[in-house]
């Protein structure tokens, strides 16, 4: 049977009031009860406290207790336990000597913890059931019992006064939410006509709602609906200004449905399908067929994806496009094709021109060795001779690097994907980079020191990681100064990075201004002081490469108190 708003809400409103009200009960009754525990132990507390000024007084003479037996209540237990649990004293007991070890009794358990300590339950000396308090003291813990009887049982038990008050009232409050759920059912049904009707747009007569706050509701319902109405066809208006730009963007861009069904694209989608398919083709449904599109196609097929974004590029006649595929909450998903063939140009010029430049240095350092033949052919006087061999080999040493650096970045930009990403131990990697500088480190008494766990495991290329320490290290030793201490630790991780900061405590940069400038290629602070300490000047450029390879992102700042510090985050290895 269906039941009617006015059932529905009385039905609702008893349960409501129902479990509120044996809550208040259940609560009001435990909490009774503890009233009644308390009070009774204040008076054993009493008790024990009066003992205890008593064996004081008496020097520990346990037959004055015998004496205080007369004031306290009948049947009355007291026991005098060490701190070892030996029993010394029982007045229910007249040999105690055989009796076991109380120090694991319950409520000397507590008491040694608590200094006060209670429990009901059956005594295994005289077999009688005893509410016991003991409360613990410097070198013993008085313990006080009364008999679980029916006059302690009735003393505890709590009184059922307040049950019957909360029945009455609970009766009472039944007629009363009955009343108001008529008053509240009647207004509903008026609401009810409305809802019937404000769909109809034929229906132009108006609606008189009654005079209360359910009628003021229906009028606002009635003014929103007009307004969402109002608001629907400035959203097709919109909608239409959406397409319109869609149409003439320079991009080509599809829209799919979740079942993988083609809801929109406009024309320069189909325009780049044509150059990059094998066969021509006028439905974007292509993608999930045609090879090119193998990466894509894989893509969506996945149940579970690390991601809901997905970038890929294809070269086809001599053009470069820029695949991207984002997917949305719904399961929905875009398709953007970009025409990048200008900006790859850009990208293999720049990538050809570093390469020209590594080339081009080789010449001196040929042209260098070869002096230095024939000047060692020559003989000439030793001081000199050594003096410029030294200057010489250690040029030869900076235009190798430079070689090396420069090689490094233009791979690390044209052939990301000769990088193996592994699991990298970075405690591991620091131990070996820490042994490698081991020698400069004594030499310019430098101390490093981390802070990180060995669980830490990056998720990278070990020759890159490498060398981002090992330039940020050796930016140290070239600039900060002897005697410095450089502090690497991780301050920060979340799900997908770990979030590492590496310090010195060497001179920094006074000039901020040169902070954002520092990972530009070839970038110098100082000139003059460049040349002094030597180095590529590509040290820190090969560093932010390096990161953001690993997909993250490194800055620089003065630290407080003196010098340099690096923030930046690496991926973490998930299994």
């Amino acid at each position: 049977m269906k039941l009617s708003y006015r059932q529905k809400i009385s039905l609702y409103f008893i349960i409501i009031f129902a479990v509120f009200t044996l809550g208040i009960v259940v609560f009001e009754k435990s909490q009774d009860k503890k009233f009644r525990t308390e009070a009774l132990e204040e008076k054993l507390d009493i008790y024990a406290e009066i003992i205890n000024s008593s064996l004081i007084i008496n020097h520990n003479n346990f037959e004055i207790i015998d004496s205080l037996t007369k004031i306290f209540p009948q049947h009355i237990r007291i026991t005098i336990i060490d701190k070892q649990g030996i029993v010394l004293y029982d007045n229910s007991l007249e040999k105690i000597s055989n009796l076991e070890n109380h120090a694991g009794r319950p409520e000397i358990t507590k008491a040694e913890k608590q200094s006060k300590g209670k429990d009901i339950r059956l005594s295994a000396s005289n077999h009688h059931e005893y509410l016991y308090y003991a409360k613990r003291y410097n070198t013993y813990f008085i313990r006080v019992a009364l008999p679980y009887d029916i006059q302690v049982k009735n003393f505890l038990k709590s009184d059922n006064l307040f049950l019957y008050y909360i029945t009455a009232l609970f009766i009472i409050i039944l007629f009363f939410i009955n009343y108001v759920a008529g008053r509240f059912g009647q207004s509903i049904k008026r609401l009810n006509e409305f809802a019937q009707t404000v769909g109809n747009d034929n229906n132009k007569s108006p609606i008189n709602f009654p005079e209360d706050e359910l009628g003021m509701l229906g009028s606002k319902i009635y003014d929103d609906y007009k307004r969402l109405k109002s608001s629907k066809k400035e959203i097709e208006a919109e909608r239409e200004k959406l397409l319109q730009h869609v149409y003439t963007s320079g991009e080509g861009i599809c829209f799919f449905s979740s079942d993988k069904k083609v809801e929109f694209h406009n024309g320069l989608f189909i325009q780049y399908l044509n150059i990059i398919t094998e066969e021509s083709a006028s439905d974007p449904l292509i993608i999930y067929d045609d090879p090119a599109f193998a990466g894509v196609s894989s893509f969506l097929s996945k149940k579970e994806r690390d991601s809901n974004y997905y970038a890929t590029q294809i070269n086809k006649h001599g053009k470069s496009f820029y695949i991207q595929v984002n997917i949305f909450e719904n399961k929905s998903f875009e398709m953007i094709i970009n025409d990048i063939t200008k900006q790859e140009k850009t990208r293999l010029l720049k990538q050809e021109m570093t390469g020209n430049i590594a080339h081009e240095l080789r010449t001196p350092v040929t042209s260098i060795r070869g002096y230095l033949e024939i000047i060692l052919s020559q003989s000439p006087d030793s001081d000199k001779t050594r003096a410029f061999l030294e200057k010489t080999y250690n040029q030869t040493l900076i235009l190798s690097e430079l070689i090396q650096d420069m090689s490094l970045i233009t791979k690390i930009e044209g052939a990301p994907q000769s990088f193996q990403l592994e699991p990298i131990h970075l405690i591991n990697l620091l131990e070996d980079l820490q042994a490698d500088f081991n020698i400069l480190f004594k030499e310019n008494n430098i101390c490093m020191h981390w802070n990180i766990n060995n669980d830490i495991i990056i998720k990278g290329n070990h020759n890159l990681l490498y060398s981002v320490f090992r330039n940020l290290t050796d930016n140290v030793i070239r600039y900060a100064g002897k005697n410095t201490h450089i502090y690497i630790h991780k301050y920060n991780e979340d799900k997908d990075f770990y979030y590492f900061s590496y310090s010195d405590t060497g001179t920094g940069i006074p000039d901020e201004r040169h902070l954002n400038r520092l990972f530009e290629r070839f970038y110098r602070v100082n000139e003059g002081r460049t040349r002094d300490t030597g180095g590529s000047g590509l040290g820190l450029s090969i560093v932010k490469n390096a990161i953001l390879f690993h997909k993250g992102t490194i800055v620089a700042k003065n630290k407080t108190g003196g010098g340099l510090e690096f923030l930046f985050k690496l991926p973490r290895y998930t299994t």
